[in-house]
């Protein structure tokens, strides 16, 4: 039997408008859509396709985040925020250069075929991203800066060896820096399609044969 009765009807909260976007949990959303573009990159990515995962509807997204564009950087950031410490925290506390490239390499190939768990997709998504490629100028020089900083931090890691007297003083900083980095690059292309994490530590061993010869030891 339903109650009617007026003053019962008043307890009532008012009723939510139909253009009010309903509440949601930001960072669950922004997560779900970092893993979408990670894993299809900027342009196969579509508002339905967001919108699905993030559980919310366009006028929700376009509200929080701006635009398509815009939560593509935000999620660049995010993806810096929960990932980096994975590749860079052994590292940055590394005693010498040597100890410190080998355990971003050894790192990265425990780290990109996924140990973060089944949801996440394999390889980098700063390494893979294609958005400057795809036509997307802004978006191309954020991923462009990103992957700059990590060019950065072994060019001064490399530059503090040098100061110590790990590396000699005639030793091509920047290249080798960039060899560090394009093997590093390689490992994230290779994780993609497959590799395991015993192939591409196999991989880093071989690129840390030379260092001996790269830093005129």
């Amino acid at each position: 039997m339903q109650n009617s009765s007026p003053e019962r009807s008043q307890d009532r909260p008012p009723a939510r408008g139909r253009g009010r976007p309903r509440g949601f949990d930001r960072e669950a959303a922004l997560t779900e859509a970092m893993r979408l573009f990670w894993r299809k990159g900027f342009a196969a990515t579509s508002i339905s396709d967001l919108t699905q995962a993030m559980g919310i509807g366009s006028p929700s997204l376009y509200a929080a985040f701006g635009s398509k564009e815009a939560l593509y950087a935000e999620a660049l950031r995010h993806y810096g925020e929960r990932y980096e410490a994975f590749v860079w925290s052994r590292f940055a506390a590394a005693p010498t250069a040597r100890e410190a490239i080998e355990a971003l390499l050894m790192d990265s190939a425990v780290a990109l075929p996924g140990p973060c768990g089944s949801e996440e997709p394999r390889g980098c998504m700063v390494t893979l991203s294609a958005a400057g490629s795809e036509g997307q100028v802004e978006l191309g020089e954020i991923v462009r800066a990103a992957r700059a900083r990590g060019l950065e931090r072994v060019v001064a890691r490399l530059a503090r060896a040098v100061d110590e007297g790990e590396i000699a003083a005639s030793v091509d900083l920047p290249s080798l820096a960039r060899f560090v980095m394009t093997v590093q690059g390689g490992l994230s292309l290779q994780a993609r399609d497959g590799a395991s994490r015993a192939e591409l530590e196999a991989v880093a061993r071989h690129a840390l044969l030379g260092w001996n010869g790269c830093v005129g030891g």
